[in-house]
């Protein structure tokens, strides 16, 4: 048993809209849910269920509204979680912000929506794409579209509509990797991972299928090739449209693509990454008068690769002034407001040592060491490359009219949480 009512209450509990799905619960339950949450609250014991008697609420707060599922026994929670949350997205894409006026004013879609996303309790469709072809910002679609519904959602293929034509067949697809890095203060690496995804442009007609495959680990071990340069991929997460039961079979990844934009799959790789930066950096005071830091950032791989869009933010004493740069590539800049200097690099290739100083006045007497405990945060991003060493080794696309089509595939790394620690 999933939801028996979804409400979307406003922040003194005042019910905005509801929907009542199933018809075996008082919706005037709902009264009880605002007294609760705050009794929680005053006692610090904020808890994502309430319950009271047979009725059970479980909410999500976002902006000035709460989100809340009501249910008798036995639901799933994950579920109705991850549903809650999808409503949040379903709504933000129709209203770009969702908030109490945006559901005031829009009453009729919103209403729309409630009744095409769960049927009787039960998550159906909440991907915003399909809910888009019929229930239009104006609600007019569902009063002329007569009976029937659209074939995406009779389809099998849920994620697709039919009859799709473009002139030019073409898939782009990008491979993106984050790198999360923190360092310590004697230079040892205390975390490292990547967080990875595969994002899909397709541009195809009629109802394509795709395979895709990687140098994948498992998949190498289980045809008895050569694994010295694959990747051992955890926490595999795949869009609905990947068939499951064939990657657990034989580790291929077969799918009929939704069209146009979509995140094909994500994956971690909990590995100990050579930092792709690295920054060096020197604090001196003089007499509590002025500071000088100077920082060196060297790039530590390969010299074919170049790292974009370079930007080093050092902190600084909060009470510093009257600064001076001095860089040997690159620009920097104070930001007062962050306390930070912002040292840009727009173009830095492998292999490269770059030097900045900066020079501060401190008019206070004692400033506060602590300002320069803050970590340095680097941001990049390297075209064409993969620090995880994941390779695309082939993209198919079989379709029944026999269509050339082509498939453009990118590499992209970029910093994710990235920190380097100070004396």
């Amino acid at each position: 048993m999933s939801a028996s009512a979804l409400f979307i209450l406003d922040l003194k509990g005042k019910v905005l809209i509801c929907r009542n799905y199933m018809g075996n619960m008082d919706m005037n339950e709902i009264d009880h849910f605002m007294p609760f949450l705050i009794k929680r609250e005053d006692e610090a014991e904020t808890t994502p269920l309430i319950t009271h008697g047979s009725s059970h609420f479980l909410w999500i707060k976002h902006n000035n509204l709460y989100l809340v599922a009501m249910t008798k026994k036995n639901a799933n929670a994950a579920l109705l979680y991850s549903f809650l949350y999808k409503m949040v997205q379903v709504l933000q894409e129709y209203f770009k912000e969702l908030e109490e006026e945006s559901i005031r004013d829009n009453f009729v879609t919103v209403y729309e929506l409630m009744d095409e996303v769960m049927d009787f309790g039960f998550p159906q469709t909440t991907d915003s794409q399909i809910l888009q072809e019929y229930i239009t910002q104006q609600g007019h679609k569902l009063e002329i579209g007569a009976v029937r519904p659209p074939a995406t959602v009779t389809n099998a293929v849920s994620w697709r509509s039919e009859g799709i034509k473009y002139r030019k067949n073409e898939v782009f697809m990008d491979v993106i990797e984050s790198v999360n890095l923190l360092v310590n203060a004697s230079g040892s690496v205390l975390r490292s991972e990547i967080v990875g995804c595969v994002k899909l442009k397709v541009f195809l007609s009629g109802m394509p299928e795709l395979r895709l495959g990687l140098n994948d680990k498992v998949l190498f071990e289980i045809t008895g090739r050569d694994k010295s340069k694959t990747v051992e991929l955890e926490d595999v997460k795949f869009h609905q449209c990947v068939r499951l039961s064939r990657f657990q079979n034989d580790r291929t990844i077969s799918f009929i693509p939704p069209d146009g934009e979509s995140e094909l799959m994500s994956y971690r790789l909990n590995t100990m990454v050579k930092p792709l930066i690295w920054i060096e950096s020197v604090i001196e005071k003089f007499s509590h008068s002025r500071v000088e830091i100077k920082v060196k950032a060297r790039s530590q791989f390969k010299s074919r690769s170049t790292a974009n869009n370079v930007s080093i933010l050092v902190p600084v004493p909060s009470d510093a002034d009257s600064p001076k740069f001095k860089t040997s590539t690159g620009t920097a800049k104070w930001l007062p407001e962050k306390n930070v200097v912002q040292w840009s690099i727009k173009s830095f290739p492998g292999g490269k040592e770059y030097l900045m100083r900066a020079h501060f006045g401190l008019p206070s007497v004692d400033s506060d060491e602590l300002d320069a405990k803050r970590p340095i945060l680097v941001n990049f991003e390297i075209p064409y490359f993969t620090v995880s060493g994941i390779q695309v080794r082939y993209l198919k696309i079989i379709e029944k009219s026999g269509y050339q089509a082509l498939p453009w595939v990118r590499y992209i790394t970029q910093s994710g949480d990235y920190q380097l620690r100070t004396n």
